[in-house]
């Protein structure tokens, strides 16, 4: 008795047959405060809730019938109904009477349970978290077998738990080098060697069970239980085959053209600053600029553009070796650098290449087109250029090409007359930015008389344009216009144009009846901001439409002429008119003429200078004919008499302008003196 009193287990007997209890130890009194006068005579249904108390019973009742010691697991509630988990031996036996007893000992072991029961919820959810990350998790026990992969693990190594379960980890998947191909050391051997956390290259990939390559990132790491012993490894790879490629294919694109797949211009400017701070032998550099092509890509839509210069990108591609640079800078312009190269070879490769580009036909939608390729040479010497000198140079080089009749090649020199005039105009371009952004043009005008009376009032004059220098001398056109028009500042100078002459026409008392022609460069025509700025200009209210006569030059015309064309469409419903200036220039207009909504025809001047030329008075004839069957009025150019003048009408035509008509004369100027 003294020894059940003071065991840690709680003991009981209960009758086998009625249930009742006939025994209860101390430890059994003081945990649910009863004493033996409350529990003798009574079953487990007089104390315990009755879903506690029929387990119990089933639980007496199975030793009972088994004769066998058993051990069970019973949830018993203490008196102030706190649940509590209790190790419960029963067994029968038989006293001197021979009545059959159920023996039981109760341990507690609430606690045990408690940690049992959390340790299983955080392994279910480390399970449910391993199962749920987006990357790879792999553990191996100490000798490097694998026990565990999630289900990331088991899709990039083709692998299941089952499958890879016990084997090395060696044997189930391989990672190499991204670049050389080559086996990384395997981190799984360095953590069992040296007990530290080892990071993965980020070039590295994984080859999988089926061949399948995957770009992966990440670690390996000691897995130590409490005593600090490693037990295993866990390895984290991170699955980065999607952000490689992306950035593989981003960087791709920073440096290569996105239409012929050719280096772009910052990966050709990177190429040959490195050549030229580099290099120790001579290269070539060649600046290829398409002949037509412009011509094509108007008429037969952007999708032609596009697919003839793919093309024109095979072509250069295939004249030249892998070690060289084929670019595209832009548009129809191309560049392609021939490393380690003598300026002889160059020269022959680039003739070769005008020659594939010229005999190359060009079709689209049945029809049959050719272009041309305009090549500037500069030769690259070890250390004695730099990056904007050479570019210059080519880019004249190739200008020169184009001026000599296209199609053919220019070597660069440094006394190259016509290199010396393309850096001239490379030098007025400064002087235009730097005029436009000082205000420093003013407006000239030149009247256009009728051919009967070039003598009266003037109701029609052309507004002209001079620049005035820093000194406040007056710059003729000529002087800055071609480098306006190479080095695309038309756009620019028409617009400082018409909004000035706007300006003073809307604060002025014009004359109603006056007719201002204003001519616009072929540039302008084709942009699209230039229209809607006229467009806006026009429909204020402060300018009447009717007063403006817009000129364009037969080339401008022609040249992109269904632009042209809506362009003049969209400006004429406002109320404006057209002049189509130099006509006769070309010889082409004839065809296109009809297309073209002018109200008036400006015969080129060559042919007023000359009216002796039987010739040249039958074109006069012929297009005074033509401009009648269009209800268009012909002006003549470059009248320099009266008696031209008095010949032109006999001729049919019908305004006059020129020196013997009257001088050009100031507008007006805010900048010069002009008198």
């Amino acid at each position: 008795q003294a020894f059940m009193d003071n065991s840690p287990a709680l003991a009981f007997m209960k009758d086998a047959e009625s249930g009742e209890f006939i025994y209860i130890n101390q430890p059994f009194q003081d945990f649910f405060a009863v004493t033996t006068a409350d529990l003798f005579g009574k079953t487990d249904f007089d104390w315990l809730p009755r879903q506690v108390a029929e387990n119990n019973t089933r639980n007496d009742q199975a030793v009972i019938q088994s004769h066998k010691p058993l051990k069970l697991i019973e949830s018993v509630s203490d008196p102030a109904g706190n649940s509590h988990d209790w190790l419960v031996y029963k067994f029968l036996f038989q006293d001197l009477q021979g009545r059959e007893i159920v023996w039981g000992v109760a341990l507690n072991i609430t606690d045990q349970k408690r940690l049992e029961r959390q340790l299983y919820a955080e392994k279910e959810l480390a399970q449910v978290t391993l199962h749920s990350i987006g990357d790879a998790v792999i553990t191996t026990d100490a000798q490097g077998l694998v026990n565990y992969f999630n289900p990331v693990a088991e899709r990039l190594t083709g692998w299941t738990q089952q499958e890879a379960e016990g084997r090395p980890l060696a044997d189930v998947f391989v990672i190499l080098n991204e670049r050389t191909r080559e086996p990384v050391d395997s981190p799984l051997e360095q953590v069992l060697e040296q007990g530290i956390t080892v990071g993965l290259a980020n070039n590295t990939v994984l080859i999988s069970k089926e061949g399948t390559e995957y770009g992966i990132e990440n670690s390996a790491a000691p897995i130590r239980n409490a005593e600090g012993e490693m037990i295993g490894v866990v390895l984290v790879l991170h699955d980065v085959t999607q952000a490689r490629q992306l950035s593989q294919q981003l960087a791709w694109q920073a440096t290569h053209d996105e239409l012929t797949h050719l280096a772009n211009r910052r990966e050709f400017e990177r190429r040959l600053s490195l050549l030229l701070d580099n290099s120790e032998e001579t290269s070539v550099l060649c600046y290829i600029d398409l002949d037509r092509f412009k011509l094509i890509n108007d008429t037969c839509g952007h999708a032609s553009g596009d697919e003839l210069l793919l093309q024109i990108s095979d072509i250069l591609a295939g004249q030249v070796r892998a070690t060289d640079t084929v670019a595209r800078l832009g548009g129809d312009e191309f560049a392609i650098i021939l490393c380690q190269c003598s300026l002889e070879l160059a020269r022959r490769i680039a003739n070769w290449i005008c020659q594939s580009v010229r005999e190359h036909r060009f079709i689209w939608e049945g029809q049959s087109f050719s272009v041309g390729a305009s090549i500037g040479l500069v030769e690259i010497r070890p250390n004695k250029q730099d990056l904007a000198t050479v570019l210059a140079a080519a880019d004249a080089a190739c200008y020169a090409a184009k001026e000599e009749g296209r199609n053919r090649v220019h070597i660069y020199r440094a006394d190259d007359a016509m290199v010396s005039q393309q850096r001239d105009q490379q030098q007025w371009c400064l002087h235009i930015d730097k005029a436009l952004e000082e205000n420093r043009f003013c407006l000239y005008h030149q009247p256009i008389a009728a051919a009967g009376d070039y003598a009266g009032r003037y109701h029609h004059t052309e507004l002209l344009l001079r620049m005035v220098d820093e000194q406040g001398q007056l710059v003729s056109p000529m002087a800055f216009i071609p480098a306006a028009e190479r080095y695309d500042r038309m756009v620019q100078i028409d617009t400082w144009l018409v909004r000035s002459f706007f300006k003073i026409l809307s604060e002025s008392e014009a004359d109603p009846q006056m007719l201002y022609n204003i001519n616009l460069s072929g540039s302008s025509l084709s942009d699209k901001r230039f229209l809607s700025f006229l467009r806006k200009a026009l429909s204020n209210g402060k300018i009447d439409p009717r007063n403006i006569c817009f000129e364009i030059t037969e080339m401008a015309a022609i040249s992109n002429l269904s632009r042209v064309t809506d362009f003049m469409k969209r400006l004429k419903r406002l109320g404006c008119q057209f002049a189509l200036d130099d006509f006769g220039s070309g010889m082409s207009s004839f065809g296109y003429l009809k297309q073209l909504p002018v109200d008036y025809i400006k015969i080129d001047g060559r042919f007023i200078q000359n009216l002796n030329n039987p010739i040249n008075s039958a074109i006069i004839v012929s297009i005074c004919n033509i401009g009648q069957a269009m209800a268009a009025k012909v002006i003549a150019e470059r009248v320099e008499d009266g008696n031209t003048a008095r010949e032109l009408q006999q001729l049919g035509v019908d305004y006059v302008q020129g020196y013997g008509i009257a001088k050009p004369s100031p507008f007006i100027c805010e900048h010069a003196d002009v008198g």
